[in-house]
């Protein structure tokens, strides 16, 4: 996205941009239906097994931890360290009920100050559309890990459906910009998101962006409901060693 796009936000603003809209946020996204079973699913298209006992699970850009809820719902017994650029996003989520094995560290994914690996398994939602270099960002969570692990990125990615197009724009323009507007009093980050959406990969980008990442067996599924075609889950695997 060029920083200077029409209704757009610079990269290096969207966390800022987080920073303020924190508060908020929890309310906004549990008025969009399928949004936490979505995340859900895409935690469970990682295909871990049982209840992720001895796991190593990272969670790339957290928010305000639904989608580390996500995880923790999918395989309980694991271990799961979140992060997130937005340290108020992070509050939120620290504030929050974890099980023990859950910690929040606050970096950019361009840094990733206090994590390592190896990681079995990585669910990155809503992270690469607001990357400057999401191919690059992929390489380093793939670097993180183990071999043969996982990665699902959990995504919007409506460039390669008209239709897709279509009910974005209008679930935006009659929906999500005024209800941003009316809860926080300012529409800058959803007229953002709209845009950031619309200009982002279609999902056979997407996918080759992970092959180019050096994932394997990469695949593509959507979400039921109204965000059919809209958000996807596109899983990646780390290749074995080779001997």
């Amino acid at each position: 996205m060029n920083a200077m796009a029409k209704d757009g936000l610079p990269r290096g603003a969207v966390p800022s941009a987080f920073d303020t809209e924190a508060r908020w946020y929890d309310r906004l996204v549990g008025a969009n239906p399928g949004y936490h079973e979505h995340l859900r699913l895409s935690a469970r298209r990682l295909e871990l097994p049982g209840d992720g006992t001895g796991l190593r699970l990272l969670d790339a850009g957290c928010g305000t931890g639904a989608s580390t809820a996500a995880l923790v719902s999918a395989v309980p017994g694991a271990e799961v360290t979140a992060f997130d650029a937005s340290g108020e996003m992070l509050a939120q989520a620290r504030a929050k009920q974890w099980p023990d094995g859950v910690t929040f560290v606050h970096t950019p994914v361009e840094e990733l100050d206090g994590i390592s690996g190896p990681f079995d398994g990585i669910l990155a939602a809503y992270l690469l559309r607001n990357l400057t270099e999401p191919t690059r960002q992929l390489r380093r969570l793939r670097g993180l890990l183990r071999p043969g692990g996982r990665i699902a990125v959990h995504e919007y990615s409506v460039r390669d459906s008209r239709r897709a197009r279509w009910v974005w724009n209008a679930v935006c323009a009659g929906v999500i910009i005024p209800l941003g507007k009316v809860t926080t009093g300012d529409a800058t980050l959803y007229r953002h998101l709209r845009r950031s959406v619309l200009e982002f990969d279609g999902i056979a980008a997407l996918a080759a962006r992970l092959a180019d990442a050096g994932f394997t067996d990469v695949r593509t599924t959507t979400m039921p409901g109204w965000q059919h075609g809209i958000v996807h889950t596109v899983l990646g695997t780390n290749p074995q060693e080779h001997p």
